[in-house]
């Protein structure tokens, strides 16, 4: 990276609270692969992107507990709660194609195949099968469960931020 240079990040977990008196956090993870956080050695907190360097990280139920190398005691660590984890883009994961990054998805407008505008991406609620959009539309005041598959979802353009949908009948009243 050249100095000046622009560098973007990637959101991946947010520190929930401090855990222990050593300086480890428990970190709620904004992540598809929680085992993502094993192969972390470089990470940046808040908005501030301040620099930190990943000692060691396990689990404990849903969340993960991160212990940086430049924190030994809670007292330097406690100013880090509710803010967010970040990587440098150069460093987040891959995904398969058609596969997305939530945040990368929310507030991305929504048409039908005819370009007729639906609404905004609000969520995405995580299912076993597959994802479901929660499309709001605020000039109706109403809300849409899309499911996130082929049959439906015709065209993601993450750059343009927009999605076009084929809704079956009865999906979109």
């Amino acid at each position: 990276m050249n100095i000046g240079e622009e560098m973007d990040y990637t959101i991946i977990g947010k520190i929930i609270n401090t855990h222990g008196i050593r300086g480890e956090v428990k970190v709620y993870p904004l992540t598809d692969d929680i085992n993502r956080f094993d192969f972390l050695y470089e990470a940046f907190i808040g908005d501030d992107k301040f620099p930190v360097n990943v000692e060691k990280a396990r689990y404990h139920k849903d969340t993960v507990i991160l212990k940086f190398k430049e924190f030994d005691n809670i007292n330097d660590i406690i100013k880090f709660k509710d803010m967010y984890i970040f990587v440098s883009d150069e460093n987040r994961i891959i995904l398969p194609e058609d596969h997305y990054f939530i945040y990368d998805l929310v507030g991305c407008k929504v048409v039908n195949t005819n370009n007729q505008p639906i609404g905004y991406i609000k969520d995405v609620l995580q299912g076993y099968s597959n994802d479901v959009y929660l499309i709001e539309d605020k000039n109706n005041n109403k809300e849409y469960l899309i499911p996130a598959v082929k049959e439906f979802i015709k065209h993601v353009n993450i750059n343009d931020k927009i999605i076009i949908i084929d809704p079956i009948e009865g999906m979109i009243e």
